[in-house]
């Protein structure tokens, strides 16, 4: 099963993809957080340089990037939110 979801990027996500979002379609789902992240680096390689310390958010919900699995249904937004630094 795939699902056609729209990534959301923030931050320095934004400006190392060049995008603000975009839709990404036939994500297989249910899948791990993991493999959604490496799913958006092979479309984003310069994304790597937030290996570590970003995290996902799917449907307004934070997802460590791990073993967890998602499952994905179509429109769903996924949010790729980089550390924030405070002021």
């Amino acid at each position: 099963m795939t699902a056609n979801v729209l990534v959301l990027f923030f931050a320095q996500s934004r400006e190392l993809t060049g995008l603000k979002q975009e839709e990404v379609a036939a994500v297989p789902t249910p899948i791990s957080s993991q493999d959604l992240w490496r799913l958006l680096l092979r479309r984003h390689p310069r994304l790597s340089v937030l290996q570590d310390q970003v995290v996902l958010a799917v449907r307004q919900q934070y997802v460590a990037i791990g073993d967890q699995v998602v499952t994905l249904g179509d429109g769903d937004e996924v949010a790729v939110v980089p550390p924030l630094s405070g002021g």
